[in-house]
């Protein structure tokens, strides 16, 4: 039974995880901030909207920042985000932690190129929001 449990709270976080890309993309903005918890904390690298030069490092703490924050440095650019292979560890009744295979690509405005970038996400905390059994960031 408890592998059932897991294994649902698992791919709920999966879920999470795909439409927190899809909501990006889309730049479905109430949808995209209403998957993270109301108390959350970023840590936001700006080095692609400087093109690498000053990354611009900040940490934000309020949810309603991330909407200028993340989304304004993406003002005219079509994004593209994939996350394979998730590694989810569940730590408590509650949290969670995971890593992604990410690549995103970013196509910006004509004449001005493209960017094609692999990484690996690291979201520290799912936790679940509300009260309830929805999974949030």
């Amino acid at each position: 039974m408890r592998d059932d449990i897991d294994g649902g709270r698992i791919e709920a976080i999966r879920q999470l995880k795909a439409r927190y890309c899809r909501y990006l993309d889309t730049r479905d903005v109430e949808g995209w901030r209403g998957i993270f918890v109301p108390d959350l904390t970023v840590l936001l690298d700006g080095a692609v909207s400087t093109g690498g030069a000053d990354p611009q490092t900040d940490r934000r703490s309020r949810r309603r920042q991330l909407r200028p924050d993340v989304l304004g440095t993406l003002e005219g650019v079509a994004t593209v985000h994939h996350c394979h292979t998730p590694e989810i560890t569940l730590t408590s009744p509650t949290t969670a932690t995971g890593i992604w295979a990410m690549e995103d690509l970013l196509f910006f405005p004509t004449g001005t190129g493209c960017m094609a970038r692999a990484t690996t996400a690291r979201p520290t905390r799912s936790k679940t929001g509300g009260g309830g059994s929805r999974p949030c960031i």
